[in-house]
């Protein structure tokens, strides 16, 4: 099977036993063909004001994470500052300082969860626009030769 990595409809495709869907069927509401006129090189990147769906798309979740990032690791920190009281209590079963815990297992913890929710997430939204970031085994991406000096994968110098 080819793999196409081109972003764009592949007619070849249709030879696969109709699994495929007419050219006609716009399941993404013609996201593909918005974003297939986009040159990203020449594209002036603005952060407040994405010029693309995909980069408005992937603002929105970086947004959303990182307000989520700052409340789990800075609201205990927060919490303990503005209800002393209530933060220095012992947690019924754990026996440690409610603030203790929050700040030792609670912050570090939700990052690592928050950067797991990320990654499902954005796979998700490159699938949605297309975007593919395997490269075939065996493909020959660059069949020029290394330049004069040029470290080689073994560790030595080309010659």
């Amino acid at each position: 099977m080819t793999q196409n990595t081109s972003h764009e409809p592949d007619d070849d495709l249709a030879a696969d036993g109709g699994r495929s869907s007419p050219p006609s069927a716009k399941t993404d509401g013609g996201v593909a063909e918005r974003e297939a006129d986009v040159d990203y090189l020449d594209t002036e990147i603005n952060i407040l004001k994405p010029g693309t769906p995909f980069m408005r798309d992937h603002l929105k979740q970086v947004w959303a994470g990182f307000v989520a990032w700052t409340i789990l690791t800075w609201g205990p920190v927060t919490a303990t500052f503005l209800a002393p009281e209530l933060m220095t209590q012992e947690i019924p079963i754990l026996q440690f300082p409610a603030h203790y815990f929050t700040v030792a297992f609670v912050a570090p913890t939700s990052s690592l969860v928050l950067a797991y929710i990320y990654t499902r997430r954005r796979d998700r939204l490159d699938e949605k626009y297309g975007i593919d970031h395997t490269t075939p085994a065996g493909s020959e991406t660059d069949t020029s030769p290394p330049e004069e000096g040029a470290a080689v994968s073994d560790g030595g110098e080309a010659e």
